[in-house]
């Protein structure tokens, strides 16, 4: 038996569990045919962040008249831009191939194939190198869906793995299809540079997974800094003209279009299991994702699975959550960590960050409850920042008075929202969490205020 667990993906979900198994005292490997750290590493969340810092500091030179700062001839170097993308990216990459070195886990370059429990094929650079493992841990993530619409593989229609891997000047305008989590960030990034965007959003709103008012109070900020935002339109086509690249879409029945120099194509991904199981081996599947027990455990005993490729919610930390679950629950290690409380952040300007449950998921399932909210206008954290408007949600039960979620939208929100996902997770009533004292001038502060306001409520 060449190792106790063998690993396949080094994204957030693969390299977390493969070390945590390696402390827990498993013999590991890893297999990876790309870079340590996966998608979110290298071609998601983390150059994502690092190019919105990049068009902040500019959009902040740019706009800094209200607080006596005043600059000429600001520049945009998109080639300097990406290459600090790719410099960050790169040296957290070896950061982790360095954690391994110190663990002892053995990095195998190539693509994984399972062929049989306890068995991997690695094809790389030398060939094809079988192992054999006690057990199989699939965390091989997801890539960029590409639905079936007529002209989605024109070259002008970029993926967001394409787009992140960067380019030697900056587009002068954009259409975006699709207004989640990558679509609105990337709008973002570009509104900021100057460039003329577009956002073709299928659903009601943008955001439409979270808290109803995110959506309409972000679609309103990014109108005010001139993104056109098309919702409840459907894509019929994508075609090339002479000044770009057109998207063909129905709004309730009336035909539109959009043209940009490029498109981006961010509706969503899918699972990537491509190859990964021989041809006699057949995973139960739960659609599109690999169905797995409570233990994240396939139907083929010994091959596990966690992250993108069997959960439903696509987000770095939840793949390493369940990475490091996992794991413990096979070294009879018990995990306390409470997987049903996920944080979800968006890092467009302002932040949005939101926890349990909303007051219409609530309602939805008949759980009485309260809200108290805070509109931030006289923070004063926002006015110093010329801040957009902005506000903070926090949900209780109305009879027990314990929080059930929260949804901010405010700057460095999601560096605030832990504190409601502990309330959540220790039943903490809204009382209690409103002991904590909060500094000033903070725009943290604000928490107390949506507090006071829901304990207000719930004491009527």
């Amino acid at each position: 038996m060449d190792y106790q667990l063998i690993v396949i993906g080094a994204g957030p979900g693969g390299y977390v569990a493969a070390l945590r198994a390696a402390k827990l005292g498993l013999k590991v490997a890893v297999v990876e045919n790309r870079e340590a750290g996966g998608t979110c590493l290298n071609r998601g969340c983390v150059p994502t962040k690092t190019l919105l810092h990049s068009s902040q500091l500019y959009y902040d030179i740019r706009n800094g008249a209200h607080c006596g700062i005043t600059a000429e001839d600001v520049k945009v170097n998109l080639e300097a831009i990406f290459a600090n993308k790719r410099a960050i990216c790169e040296k957290l990459s070896t950061g982790i191939e360095g954690l391994f070195k110190s663990a002892k886990i053995d990095l195998l370059r190539g693509t994984g194939k399972i062929l049989a429990p306890g068995k991997v094929a690695v094809s790389g650079s030398e060939g094809v190198s079988e192992y054999t493992c006690e057990n199989i841990l699939v965390a091989t993530g997801s890539v960029p869906a590409r639905p079936p619409i007529p002209g989605l593989n024109l070259p002008g229609v970029l993926t967001s793995d394409e787009l992140l891997e960067g380019t030697d000047r900056l587009y002068k305008s954009i259409v975006i299809i699709g207004g989640g989590v990558i679509g609105v960030e990337l709008a973002n990034f570009y509104n900021d540079l100057g460039c003329d965007v577009t956002i073709i959003e299928g659903l009601d709103r943008l955001l439409p997974t979270m808290d109803r008012e995110l959506g309409q109070n972000l679609a309103q900020i990014f109108k005010k800094r001139g993104i056109r935002i098309f919702v409840n339109s459907m894509v019929d086509c994508v075609e090339e003209c002479t000044d770009g690249t057109t998207v063909k879409f129905q709004t309730k029945g009336v035909a539109g279009e959009a043209t940009g120099e490029v498109v981006l194509c961010a509706i969503g991904r899918r699972p990537y299991i491509d190859g990964l199981f021989a041809e006699d081996l057949c995973p139960e599947m739960d659609g599109r994702n690999l169905k797995v027990d409570r233990r994240y455990q396939t139907s083929i005993p010994g091959i596990y699975a966690i992250g993108d490729v069997s959960s439903k919610i696509q987000l770095a930390h939840v793949a390493s959550a369940q990475g490091t679950a996992c794991v413990e629950m096979l070294c009879g290690v018990e995990n306390h960590m409470n997987m049903a409380i996920v944080p979800g952040c968006i890092y467009c300007r302002p932040e949005i960050a939101s926890v349990g449950l909303t007051e219409a998921e609530c309602k939805a399932q008949g759980i009485p409850a309260k809200v108290g909210k805070v509109t931030m206008f006289s923070n004063a954290k926002t006015l110093i920042i010329n801040g957009d408007r902005a506000f903070m949600k926090i949900v209780a039960n109305a009879e027990t008075h314990a929080v059930l979620g929260a949804q901010f939208m405010c700057e460095h929100a999601t560096d605030m929202i832990s504190q409601i996902s502990q309330a959540i997770a220790n039943n903490m009533t809204a009382e209690q969490l409103m002991k904590a004292m909060r500094p000033h001038p903070t725009f943290e502060e604000a928490v107390s205020e949506a507090l006071e306001e829901l304990i207000a409520k719930l004491n009527k």
